[in-house]
């Protein structure tokens, strides 16, 4: 298929539900650190499990969405179904990062953030 104008609206959208999952994630992870003083690893672990049900709720709603934008023909169709594609196959590709890239992110960056303090003490 080709990457057309209505692909990349699908991108922009992608872009704001992805960011929303990841942002779902820290701050529970965030808020859980600092008020129940646990560990970063059982923080984000915690936030992984306890998120993963609306996370994964938003991710199938938003993709049957798109499903009829795949599936019908017609007027238009060279239009619609590039987007319903791109917002499917990108809402999969969605849903691994936020449950894996996304808390491995957050412990690297809090190790930084304690290996950068230590050294300026």
């Amino acid at each position: 298929m080709p990457f057309s104008g209505m692909a990349v609206i699908a991108m922009l959208l992608l872009t704001g539900i992805s960011l929303k999952n990841a942002i779902l994630l820290v701050d529970f992870a965030i808020h859980a650190e600092r008020e129940r003083s646990m560990t970063g690893r059982e923080a984000i672990r915690e936030a992984c499990l306890l998120r993963l049900r609306p996370i994964v709720m938003t991710t199938f709603a938003a993709a049957l969405g798109a499903l009829p934008l795949v599936m019908m023909g017609g007027y238009g169709m060279e239009l619609r179904q590039p987007l319903g594609i791109a917002l499917i196959g990108g809402l999969l590709v969605s849903q691994a990062q936020t449950m894996f890239t996304t808390p491995a992110l957050y412990l690297l960056v809090g190790r930084c953030a304690r290996w950068g303090k230590d050294r300026s003490v």
